[in-house]
């Protein structure tokens, strides 16, 4: 058999109804394509969750909240928790061995002046000394929040890079005295502009003790009897100590303070790499969902390559008797419609990978989501697109192979 002429035969073959071929394709095109952008946009969406949490620090611990009021199931060592509070931070800071440091945030939205100049909608966050640790965060000029400004409530700030430029310009700010609110705050800082995909735009907010936050922009009726609640305490674990460990005394600090047991906690201790995996699984089940869809065009796409060569093999009936005549054996005619199925699906997947490729990219451009180009979608794609050729070829090849010669060549 000569392979070469096998493959012009097909050629020529595909080539004579371009239409039809095309429109045959359609559905290999239309499968593969869409298996590269949904893998594309899995991907992208993985990779923004990754950046975005570790954006936020590095070797992170995140204590949170985890209990609900009152309640018919509840014991009475969980209704009498007062969850997270403020004081919680001091004593892992000076209690637990290992940790780089802690902070804790609260936030609130405030409208900041200076001179002529304001600010609507910023963010104050109000923290703690180990605020750059934790967030992997610098100066550029001045110092951050130091433990006696904490202790002693004093009224400071530290201006995000942007805010910065926005109220002062080229002038330097330290020193001077912005209104933030109803409230006059000296700033003493200014962070060094980080860049990156996090979701937290630290150049676009301001950084004052916690304390004046409490007290000044969300004050609690309850903050003297219970303390003042937080919602979150961010741990950063030193790179040398064992990350399991610190989490063992965490736990045991905590339900030790608020007189609980491990079956009545009221907090949850999450790393980094564990909300990476919850949300990894949600995109993997997404995805999934998407390669079915796509799955679903490509088997699309191969009925119609079936559908197309079975018409084909009746209109080509006498053409088939006259090669039988002449010396073709069922092998070769079978080989003929085989190659000619494969050949449809392969540039089906060629069209359709170039489509993909393209489609990724301006879908990262124009559709608002991320999009990660993955190589290994390209073969997958492809290669499912040769699979459904050789599948879907096989039944009309074999037809084509089955015919009778004599009853071929009667064939008008």
């Amino acid at each position: 058999m000569d392979y070469k002429e096998l493959i012009s035969n097909a050629w020529k073959n595909v080539m004579s109804n371009k239409s039809r071929a095309l429109l045959t394709m359609l559905g290999v095109i239309i499968g593969v394509a869409a298996v590269i952008i949904m893998i594309s946009v899995s991907a992208g969406t993985e990779a923004t969750i990754s950046e975005a949490i570790n954006g936020l620090g590095s070797n992170l611990l995140f204590i949170s909240e985890n209990f609900s009021r009152g309640g018919p199931g509840q014991s009475s060592a969980s209704r009498q928790s007062t969850g997270l509070v403020y004081p919680d931070v001091t004593a892992i800071r000076e209690q637990v061995d290992g940790v780089a440091g802690v902070s804790v945030e609260q936030q609130s939205s405030v409208t900041v002046k200076y001179e002529k100049t304001t600010l609507t909608d910023i963010t104050i966050v109000g923290t703690t000394p180990d605020y750059l640790t934790v967030r992997n965060l610098a100066i550029a000029s001045g110092h951050f929040i130091n433990d006696t400004e904490l202790d002693r409530v004093q009224k400071v700030v530290v201006l995000g890079s942007s805010v910065a430029t926005e109220l002062f310009g080229n002038e330097d700010p330290i020193g001077k005295v912005i209104t933030v609110g109803s409230t006059k705050l000296t700033v003493t800082g200014v962070l060094a502009s980080k860049s990156g995909s996090s979701n937290t735009n630290f150049n676009g907010q301001i950084y004052t003790p916690i304390k004046i936050v409490f007290q000044k922009f969300t004050p609690s009726m309850f903050a003297r009897i219970v303390g003042d609640r937080v919602r979150t305490i961010f741990v950063s674990v030193d790179e040398k100590a064992d990350m399991d460990n610190v989490i063992t005394q965490i736990n045991l600090l905590m339900l030790k303070r608020h007189k609980l047991t491990s079956d009545t906690a009221d907090f949850t201790i999450t790393t980094q790499d564990d909300i990476i995996q919850t949300r990894a699984a949600t995109t993997e089940s997404f995805r999934n969902l998407l390669a079915w869809v796509a799955g679903v065009s490509l088997i699309v796409g191969g009925i119609g390559i079936m559908n197309i060569m079975l018409v084909s093999v009746t209109e080509r009936t006498r053409e088939i008797g006259l090669r039988q005549a002449i010396g073709a054996t069922p092998r070769d005619i079978q080989a003929q419609f085989l190659t000619e199925a494969l050949m449809l699906s392969l540039l089906g997947g060629i069209i359709g990978v170039i489509v993909g490729v393209g489609g990724s990219y301006l879908f990262g451009m124009f559709g608002g989501m991320r999009t990660v180009l993955v190589p290994y979608s390209i073969f997958i794609s492809f290669g499912s697109a040769a699979l459904v050729g050789i599948f879907f070829g096989y039944v009309p090849a074999q037809t084509a192979a089955k015919l009778d010669p004599i009853v071929a060549l009667r064939h008008d």
